[in-house]
Formats: structure tokens, C-alpha cells, sequence
């Protein structure tokens, strides 16, 4: 029986016969084939699946047969993409010169400091640093991170906290990509790093006002799942550090936050709908108290305001409300608590954070995020949208007692600019706007439909295109979408979109039910036994586009990430011929074998979303739409699957599977390849430019589908 080392052999020999100057045609590369292997997945309740490519999870990423296989496709992803090289390149040349050279982040006040961190020219990663009182002072170089990243396939440090006496910075670094960070402390006057040292952490960490301890979150070393809440005492043993909250319910993950007045240190236990905070004084962070306690279904945030605390919550208002209560009330119910903005069918409220004398808003409205001020006596200044489709986000707001909220507004054509808005006065005034060479928003144009899925429901859908585009029905269109968790992809430049823009595609942000641009009930009309919506709203969405004239019929690209990655399986195996293309990037794709298994990252956590396959009632729901378990005997598009070995939120054996069986079922003879990134996490290879990389490849392979190849 061959071995997949063999094979790996095999598709490089492939890649030499083709890469060379023969006098005759090259054969066609022949692609890996995976073994089947028997192994039986057995639900609580007695039904059970054969999953012959069970063989492909490695838990240890060492077995030698896993790794030739995946070497081999990627041997023979090589083979196959080496015709679009030259398009591949030229669209990495294009990304890569709309990105400033020496880009840096806008300075932000944090106890006396300005905090920025900046590039320089060609670094994949960014110099952390600060300066004491304004910009005129000297630079203090926190952390330099291209020299720390140097030997390292994968480097993240992130979360750079500097303790209250501004002596040391705690932050938290990952060399691999599995998200298992480790908690340094470097000493800012010296320039070492300090022996308190915590491995397997979450990068999410807390000082105690006196600067002498830090809270961390120790993960479950084998779901990751965020489970304990440590204090660490500087100087001390890590194993001396003391356990301060326990979160026993697998299906919960805990956040550590401080209240936006510095007053409260509080920790979040938090499930997809349901949640339930603690919170202690900053000054004597000894005993956390239950502000609300849990409820089924009652999701709530917190913060903190002159005496008083303030909830974002769903608490009898699906789409969020906002109120208050004082002190001395907490920890009564919800009875204690008034409103400070009612619920609304029309505006969801997505986030509320705290000044002296305002709150500053994030609500949604049509689809589109906004900022909106509302002073302590009820008036509320709403902030200016230059554009029909556009996202507006809070941005670093340090600053307590102030009457200005910088916010951050952006679209699919507008590169991200950041203001900052008066609660006192309305007025609003640029801080920065990004800088991308040779683009010139006003050559482009946007514009928001709405598509009529086959219930009736009407699903926005957010196009750009270049100015001159003529909807006769003949553009090639780049299909994307997420519709998972609630949550909003929001509107936002990318260096690759005018690449497409320029060549005449349409982009199509499909805002699909699952989702949360419309409300809880868009998010829940794609959750769990009604994911189907999710799936079918994208096909509908395409289908209104053709039958519109934004484009042909077969000149469509679909494109997905993660749980994206779900929604591209799923129409790939209900309607393939809608597609010339498909991408689907690190894919949730084998929805009842992971769902049925505890012990694989986030899956505890998710019941909420996708539903328990160890109940016969979801496990047949889940059945029906697993990408995986779909895979029939008909023709695919062209399709293109990435992943990263490390990825700790979607495992590579998912995609690795189902490619396996895509190639043994399928009738059609489209190219289908598998990317692995073998040092490469859910986000990719980390570096500023590698996920151009990435894209570069997976788009230039699309592009070539649709007609599209210079």
C-alpha cells in the first residue's frame, strides 16, 4: 500500500517533469490520493458514520504519513498553480505598493505616555514603542519586534501592557501560531526581561494598581479553552500563583477587562448567547462579586461611570439596550436596573463604552455601523457617513475625562480614517487618514441592494466596482461572505480590492442571515436548525446578481473564511454549477465529527451556534449540511482549500479530509488544491506581507477561472 511519504515523492517528481524543458507536451500532474482507512464515529444516541480519512488528524503534528500527504499537496498545489505565477505576482506587486513603507499607528495617551508602533521599510513586523509626554520626546523602543521574530517561522507579540508605575511591560508571545501564548515581563529601565515567565496563556491580562501582580488566563491545555483566572505575584514561583475564578461550564470562555474609570477590575464569563460578569475594586482586587448573575439566553457588558454601572445587554431587547444601575443595587437582578436607551427593532446596539460625561455608541443601522455620543444629560450627536455603505468602529479611547471619542471610518473603497468627535460640541476633526499609494477612492463606486432570498426575505448585499461599469450582465464578480456567530464582517479597505476593481470584477459583500447586520433575529434566523438560510441566502444572492446584470452566469468567484469556510463547503455541494470558482480558507468543514468531540478546541463553546450532534435532533440537522458528510458523486468547480498546520480554531484535518474525499468522489476534472501553511496558524504565516501572499495565490487562481489573467 503506498505511503503518503511516496506520494509526497510522486507529486515532486510531477513537479519536475512539468517545470522542464521537454520537447513534447507535459503529462497532466496526476494529484495525491489519500488512503481509507475504517474508523467508525459513534453518537451518544447509537447512530454511526464511517470516516475513512480519520487517519489525517495528528494531534502531534509529527506522524510522518500525515505530513507527506500534506507535503504532497502542497508539491502538487505548486504543479498546478505554476501557470498563474505571473498573475500571482503582479497582484502581490500591486498589494504590497499600496502599503506605506513605514506605516505607523496613530499615538494614543495611556498614564502620561504616548503609545504607537511604527514599520520600517520592508519589516514584516512593527517597532512598539513610546514617548514621554508628546511626540517631541525621545523614542523608548519597547519592543522590537523584526529582531525578536529572527529564527522564528511564526512570531505574534501582542498585548502590551505596561504596569501602572510605567517600569514594566507585561505582553504576550506565540512562536508557533496555536494561539498558546507565554506571558513575559520586561523591565523597561534595565531593557530584560524579567524571570516571571507563564506559559499557555490567553493574551489578556490585567495589573493590579500597586504593580505587583498581574491576572492572567491559563488555558486548558488540550481544548485551549480559556478555563482559570491567576494572579501572579512578581518575583514569586508561578507555581505560588494563587487561583482566583474558576469558569467550571465547558461551554463558556472568561475575559479579564478594566472599567473605562479605572476603578474595577472585572472578569467575563461568556458563552455565544449567554453571559455573566464579576468585578472587584482596582485598588483591592481581593474578592470579585457577580453583578448580574447568569441567565439563559441574557447576554450583558459592563462598564463603569460616577458612581454607577452601565450594561450593554439583550436583557428583554434583542437587539441590545443600554442601562444603569447604581452601587449599591448590584447583584439584585435585573429589577435594579433602568434604561439609558430603550430597545429598538431598527438600531442594534453593538457596543457602549464610558467617559466622564458621555457614553460613546457603536450601533447598527441598515446594515451599516455607527458612532454615536450620548452626553449624561440625554443629547446625542451622531457622526458624519460620507458614504451609502460604510463602517464606523470605536477606536483606542485611553482617556477618561474627556469630551473627545476617536473612532475609526472606513468602506470598501475609502481606506481607513480615524477622527475623533466632540460630545460637547459635535464637531469632528481628522486625526489620520491611511495612506495608500496610486489609490484614488473617486475612481470607484458603491452600492447597497437588496437581494430576495427564497422565503421572501430580502438580504443586503454591498457592491463595488469601478466608475464606468455598465450592468450588462458580462462582469466577472468576487461572491464574498461570513453569516456565522452574529457577527458582522464590517465594510473595510483592502490592498487587493482594487486589483479586482481595476480589472473590471464586481465585489459583492453578501450580508446573509447568521449574521448581525439586521438584529438578533438575522443572527438567529442562521444559527443552529435554521443554518440551512445561511447557505441558501448565498446562492440566492448570486442568482440575483446574474439575473440583475452585475454579471454572467459561470463567471462567479465565492469566497470563505473559517466559518466562511462552512458556508463555501456547503454551496459547493448544493449548487456547484453557480460557480466557476471557490475559495475557501482554513473551512469549518466536518461539522458532526468535530461537534461530536469535546475535546477539540472551541467546540464546548459552540453548542449555542451549531448545535450538540450528541442529541439525535441536531445531529441530523448538522448531518445535512456538513460540507464534509455532502460530498456526492457530481461535478465541482474549480476549488481552491488553505490551511495552517498550527491553526488552533479550525484543524488542518478538517480541509485535509475533505479534500481527501472531494477527490475520490467527484466526477469533474476542475483543479482542485490544498494549501497547508506548515508554519501557519487560523490568520496564516504572521508578517505584514505574507497574508498577500496568501491572497495573491488563492485570488490569481480565481481569476484565471473567470477569464481574468493579466
Amino acid at each position: 500500500m503506498a505511503t503518503a511519504i511516496t506520494r509526497a515523492a510522486q507529486a515532486a517528481a510531477a513537479l519536475s517533469i512539468c517545470s522542464g524543458a521537454a520537447a513534447t507536451p507535459s503529462p497532466a500532474p496526476r494529484p495525491p490520493v489519500a488512503e481509507k482507512r475504517p474508523h467508525e464515529i459513534r453518537a451518544p444516541f447509537g447512530a454511526v458514520r464511517n470516516d475513512e480519512y480519520y487517519w489525517l488528524r495528528d494531534d502531534s503534528r509529527k506522524d510522518p504519513d500525515v505530513l507527506g500527504y500534506l507535503q504532497a499537496e502542497n508539491a502538487y498545489a505548486d504543479v498546478v498553480l505554476a501557470g498563474s505565477r505571473p498573475l500571482r505576482e503582479t497582484l502581490y506587486r500591486e498589494m504590497v505598493a499600496r502599503v506605506k513603507p513605514d506605516q505607523s499607528s496613530l499615538p494614543y495617551l495611556r498614564n502620561g505616555y504616548l503609545y504607537y508602533s511604527r514599520f520600517t521599510p520592508g519589516a514584516d513586523y512593527p517597532v512598539a514603542a513610546r514617548r514621554k509626554g508628546d511626540m517631541d520626546a525621545p523614542e523608548q523602543i519597547l519592543l522590537d519586534m523584526p529582531v525578536m521574530a529572527k529564527g522564528h517561522g511564526y512570531f505574534s507579540a501582542t498585548e502590551l501592557v505596561a504596569s501602572p508605575d510605567n517600569r514594566l511591560l507585561a505582553y504576550a508571545e506565540d512562536t508557533v501560531g496555536r494561539l498558546q501564548y507565554s506571558l513575559k515581563i520586561k523591565d523597561l529601565e534595565s531593557g530584560k526581561l524579567l524571570s516571571d515567565q507563564v506559559t499557555n496563556v490567553q493574551p489578556n491580562f490585567l495589573w493590579s494598581n500597586d504593580g505587583r501582580t498581574i491576572f492572567y488566563i491559563d488555558k486548558n491545555p488540550v481544548t485551549l479553552r480559556s478555563q482559570r483566572i491567576m494572579a501572579h505575584d512578581l518575583g514569586s514561583p508561578v507555581s505560588a500563583d494563587r487561583l482566583v475564578y474558576e469558569e467550571k461550564d465547558e461551554s463558556y470562555y472568561i475575559h479579564l477587562g478594566r472599567t473605562s474609570d479605572g476603578r474595577h477590575l472585572c472578569i467575563r464569563s461568556e458563552a455565544t448567547l449567554t453571559a455573566e460578569v464579576r468585578c472587584a475594586p482596582a485598588d483591592n482586587p481581593a474578592r470579585f462579586k457577580v453583578i448580574v448573575p447568569r441567565e439563559k439566553g441574557v447576554f450583558y457588558r459592563l462598564d463603569h461611570q460616577d458612581g454607577r454601572w452601565i450594561a450593554r445587554t439583550n436583557k428583554d431587547a434583542p437587539n441590545f439596550r443600554i442601562a444603569t444601575a447604581r452601587d449599591a443595587d448590584i447583584g439584585t437582578g435585573w429589577s435594579a436596573w433602568s434604561d439609558i436607551v430603550a430597545a429598538s427593532d431598527q438600531v442594534v446596539i453593538e457596543d457602549a463604552k464610558a467617559f466622564a460625561t458621555f457614553l460613546a455608541i457603536e450601533e447598527r443601522v441598515d446594515a451599516n455601523k455607527r458612532i454615536r455620543l450620548l452626553d449624561n444629560s440625554g443629547q446625542s450627536i451622531v457622526a458624519k457617513a460620507d458614504e451609502s455603505a460604510f463602517t464606523m468602529r470605536l477606536s483606542v479611547n485611553e482617556s477618561f475625562d474627556t469630551p473627545w471619542a476617536r473612532y475609526t471610518y472606513h468602506s470598501l473603497v475609502t481606506p481607513q480614517r480615524t477622527y475623533e468627535l466632540n460630545a460637547a460640541t459635535g464637531e469632528r476633526r481628522l486625526l489620520k487618514a491611511e495612506g495608500v499609494p496610486g489609490h484614488d477612492p473617486s475612481n470607484y463606486a458603491l452600492e447597497r441592494i437588496w437581494a430576495t432570498a427564497r422565503d421572501g426575505t430580502k438580504i443586503p448585499v454591498t457592491l463595488a466596482y469601478a466608475k464606468g461599469f455598465r450592468r450588462d450582465g458580462s462582469a466577472p464578480i468576487y461572491q464574498y461572505a461570513y453569516g456565522t456567530y452574529g457577527a458582522s464582517l464590517d465594510l473595510g479597505f483592502e490592498p487587493f480590492l482594487p486589483s479586482l476593481l481595476d480589472r473590471g470584477i464586481v465585489y459583492a459583500f453578501a450580508h446573509i442571515r447568521g449574521g448581525g447586520e439586521l438584529g438578533k433575529a438575522w443572527a438567529d434566523g442562521g444559527r443552529t436548525l435554521k443554518k440551512m438560510n445561511t447557505f441558501t441566502d448565498f446562492i440566492d444572492v448570486t442568482r440575483h446578481l446574474v439575473d440583475a446584470g452585475y454579471g454572467a452566469k459561470g463567471r462567479v468567484m465565492a469566497v470563505g473564511e473559517s466559518a466562511g469556510g462552512a458556508l463555501m463547503g456547503a454551496v459547493a455541494n448544493m449548487a456547484p454549477q453557480e460557480y466557476r470558482a471557490i475559495v475557501a480558507q482554513v473551512p469549518f468543514v466536518d461539522g458532526v465529527t468535530t461537534m461530536l468531540d469535546p475535546t477539540i478546541p472551541l467546540v464546548t463553546n459552540e453548542y449555542e451556534e451549531w448545535g450538540n450532534p450528541a442529541n439525535k435532533r441536531d445531529y441530523d440537522y448538522i448531518l445535512n449540511w456538513s460540507p464534509y458528510d455532502n460530498v456526492r458523486a457530481q461535478d465541482y468547480p474549480a476549488m481552491f482549500v488553505g490551511t495552517g498546520l498550527w491553526d488552533s480554531q479550525v484543524q488542518y484535518y478538517e480541509p485535509a479530509k475533505w479534500v481527501a474525499r472531494l477527490r475520490a468522489t467527484k466526477t469533474d476534472h476542475n483543479p482542485l488544491v490544498f494549501r497547508t501553511g506548515m508554519e501557519a496558524g487560523h490568520g496564516g504565516r504572521s508578517g505584514r506581507f505574507q497574508r498577500y501572499v496568501a491572497q495573491a495565490e488563492y485570488i490569481a487562481f480565481g481569476l484565471e477561472r473567470l477569464g481574468v489573467t493579466r
